[in-house]
């Protein structure tokens, strides 16, 4: 299975009148966050497959429409919009044989919207449980792609309190073990920055811009 992942940065040739022949052999788009919603709305019109996606820390417009926040209007059931994006923020799916499970935001660092302390972060993980367990009695394995905003601790993060990283996405790595952690929120400004290492039996990819990723199912 060929997946598109993309995060935090529009690119042009994602956003071109050339994608559907640049990417015609994509058959998952992954957004990692911080990107608008009318960007994954061009991507899935355009090529015609799933999107799935998590928010991050910017682009919240439509957050309340997932989340109920004061003031804004909420539907627990919104999961898919945006002519079939579907919503992976601490939800598990399978789509097309692949296990997939998400987490939005980032770490704390101003109080602002969907930002999370390493502990509330923790607490959040443990409502994917029953259904990765499920998945380990159905198919013999919990996860296949753990799609996050943030990335773990210690892993592509930064020092500054904004971009540091979730010490319990290694907790779910370790336990869980999915093949890939695909994040954003880390911007590769620099073609030496790192962008792909591993973590026990999971490679963690930095989804910045677009990565193309091969999956086996």
């Amino acid at each position: 299975m060929k997946i598109l992942c993309v995060s935090d940065q529009i690119d042009p040739l994602v956003y071109s009148n050339n994608v559907k022949e640049r990417f015609k052999d994509v058959d998952l788009v992954i957004s990692a966050g911080d990107l608008p919603m009318e960007y994954l709305d061009f991507i899935v019109s355009s090529l015609n497959k799933p999107v799935f996606f998590v928010f991050g820390n910017h682009n919240l417009n439509e957050y309340g429409l997932y989340h109920k926040v004061a003031g804004q209007y909420h539907r627990a059931d919104y999961t898919t919009s945006y002519h079939g994006t579907t919503y992976l923020g601490f939800k598990a799916y399978r789509q097309n044989g692949l296990l997939l499970a998400g987490a939005s935001g980032s770490i704390r660092y101003n109080n602002g919207l969907n930002q999370y302390t390493d502990r509330q972060m923790g607490r959040k993980l443990l409502s994917l449980v029953p259904r990765l367990i499920f998945n380990k009695i159905r198919y013999g394995r919990y996860l296949d792609v753990f799609v996050t905003h943030a990335s773990p601790e210690g892993i592509h993060d930064k020092s500054d309190p904004c971009h540091r990283g979730f010490k319990s996405f290694l907790w779910f790595m370790k336990t869980f073990r999915p093949k890939y952690l695909i994040h954003g929120h880390i911007h590769l400004y620099d073609l030496q920055d790192v962008r792909v290492s591993t973590y026990q039996a999971t490679t963690v990819i930095n989804a910045y811009s677009h990565y193309n990723l091969d999956v086996e199912v």
